[in-house]
């Protein structure tokens, strides 16, 4: 099946890489020398660092008017209601539309992939993620499926009442599902989102543990559309570039939502993955967000160890799992993963003008280039600054404690 859907993928990329073409490519964060906290990410630094977890999109750009799309995350490429994935969800303010989230809280698993789209194709997307999980060979007799689907509203940039997301977007989004390279920015259910009053979009990051804590890896995707103060690695962009809300009155909104999706190969039971998914909300607050009234930010966990069968031979299992005195080191890469991937959303965003003339301006790179180099130079002509009390050590592959100094770029 996957030979079949090359040709597929090769045809539904062409007029994405259109899109995409442009005079020069945009940085991620560590392009700028940016480096958020002290876990060193995967090959990639994306979600799908954790072996065998897959990403797709599909990109919306028709006329003036059409710029939204579908994001799908894949735990693993096989028959997933077959072969389920432990999960849990974490909801940090609800205001929202996510579905299949009840199930997964209950039953602790995942039997779906997981995709994202705009708030009025949540109906169209769980239709079509059930006909696509009902069509895969082994589920003829399947008659309940649990559909996850996330949501954020772009109907800023998006003419959203016009709800273009079609079922066929739902399944090109999943056919092309791949692993290796995320493309991030204004792409799949991030082409029409907004973040912090710049052009937001997709990101991903990653973390991976030292042997000696695990040797795990951990990745987040984010769908980005929501306000706050920026902070970039502990530079006030929001405040120093003056885009923040309530400059002017407390009326003022500062609306908007995130989706937070989180994988691990590490084995936990869905009780731990919850507690990593809590986790994820202080990523979001290290870039400057504060879950206002109006944002719906939900997480996502789910871990490819442990497979939960849909037909099980046995009354019981055993399963390896974590002790909960060896999460802590997890629960520091949820945070970094989340907060790297916020600020690959923002810097690989392009502009983009849609519905009714609006205009999504991509965060400005020699700013905030200037900015950096400002701190660099603040903090002396070595360019290095202080590390904190936990460092990791490339050669000795460990956690050190101790105050060090790590290079800025």
């Amino acid at each position: 099946m996957r030979n079949r859907h090359l040709v597929v993928n090769a045809l539904l990329l062409l007029p994405l890489l259109g899109q995409l073409a442009g005079p020069e490519a945009r940085p991620r964060a560590r392009d700028l020398g940016l480096q958020p906290g002290v876990l060193p990410p995967g090959a990639n630094n994306a979600i799908t660092d954790v072996a065998g977890v897959l990403v797709g999109h599909r990109t919306l750009v028709r006329g003036e008017a059409v710029r939204t799309g579908v994001t799908a995350i894949l735990p693993h490429g096989g028959n997933l209601f077959q072969k389920k994935v432990p999960a849990a969800v974490w909801v940090g303010n609800g205001f929202g539309k996510a579905a299949g989230l009840l199930q997964v809280r209950e039953l602790g698993n995942l039997e779906t992939p997981i995709v994202l789209t705009n708030t009025l194709a949540v109906g169209t997307t769980v239709e079509a993620v059930v006909g696509w999980t009902l069509e895969q060979p082994g589920n003829e007799q399947v008659r309940s499926v649990n559909a996850v689907v996330g949501e954020t509203n772009d109907g800023y940039l998006n003419d959203i009442r016009g709800r273009y997301v079609t079922a066929a977007d739902v399944r090109a989004a999943l056919a092309t599902a791949a692993g290796g390279p995320v493309e991030e920015g204004s792409v799949g259910a991030g082409t029409g989102t907004m973040a912090f009053g710049w052009k937001g979009g997709i990101g991903t990051s990653s973390r991976v543990l030292p042997k000696r804590l695990g040797g795990w890896t951990v990745g987040a995707l984010v769908q980005t559309n929501f306000d706050g103060v920026l902070t970039l690695d502990g530079v006030p962009v929001g405040k120093t570039l003056g885009r923040y809300p309530f400059q002017e009155t407390i009326e003022e909104r500062a609306d908007g939502s995130c989706m937070i999706v989180l994988a691990t190969d590490a084995p936990l039971s869905s009780r731990n993955l919850e507690r990593m998914a809590a986790r994820a909300v202080l990523g979001l607050a290290r870039t400057g967000s504060f879950l206002s009234n109006g944002s719906g930010d939900f997480v996502i966990t789910f871990s490819t160890r442990n497979p939960v069968p849909f037909e099980p031979k046995q009354l019981t299992r055993t399963v390896e799992e974590v002790h909960n005195d060896a999460m802590s080191p997890l629960f520091l890469a949820t945070v970094e993963a989340v907060e790297e991937a916020v600020y690959n959303s923002l810097l690989r965003a392009t502009d983009v003008t849609g519905s009714e003339g609006h205009k999504g301006e991509a965060i400005p790179i020699e700013s905030l280039r200037k900015l950096l180099s400002s701190r660099k130079t603040a903090s002396g002509s070595s360019a290095l600054r202080p590390c904190s009390s936990m460092r990791y050590s490339s050669t000795s592959g460990t956690l050190a404690s101790g105050i060090g100094t790590c290079s800025s770029s």
